[in-house]
């Protein structure tokens, strides 16, 4: 199965932690809002690095709500880059986190935004 979702950010609470030849380090805490083949919300927790030349980032979402109809929750781990040749971002459900209907979820995707800040979750995932 596929999905997508719009999803918005709620809140965005960074903390960083420290700055060293030229990379920042932080944390940040993250509510999100998803609309679309997943309704529902998540909170996020993320590890970010950024230079001048780029960054990069890892992070979890414990996602709730309804996935094609489908009620519980699960857990998506993601990580990208952003640098001069552009953005990459990966993900994949943690094996063993889905709850509910979607018990034994599994599969990947990413979290992307375009180029007007609009940002959506895609996932290829099986249950069973």
């Amino acid at each position: 199965m596929n999905a997508s979702a719009a999803f918005t950010n709620d809140r965005y609470d960074e903390e960083p932690y420290g700055e060293r030849d030229g990379a920042e380090v932080s944390r940040v805490h993250i509510s999100r809002a998803f609309t679309g083949d997943l309704e529902g919300s998540s909170t996020a927790e993320l590890l970010i690095v950024k230079s001048e030349g780029g960054g990069g980032y890892v992070g979890h979402d414990r996602i709730s709500g309804s996935l094609h109809g489908r009620s519980g929750s699960f857990v998506f781990q993601h990580s990208g880059l952003m640098g001069p040749d552009g953005v990459t971002n990966t993900g994949t459900i943690v094996p063993g986190t889905g709850s509910g209907e979607l018990e034994g979820i599994r599969g990947d995707g990413t979290m992307l935004a375009d180029e007007e800040g609009n940002h959506t979750l895609t996932l290829g995932y099986e249950l069973g």
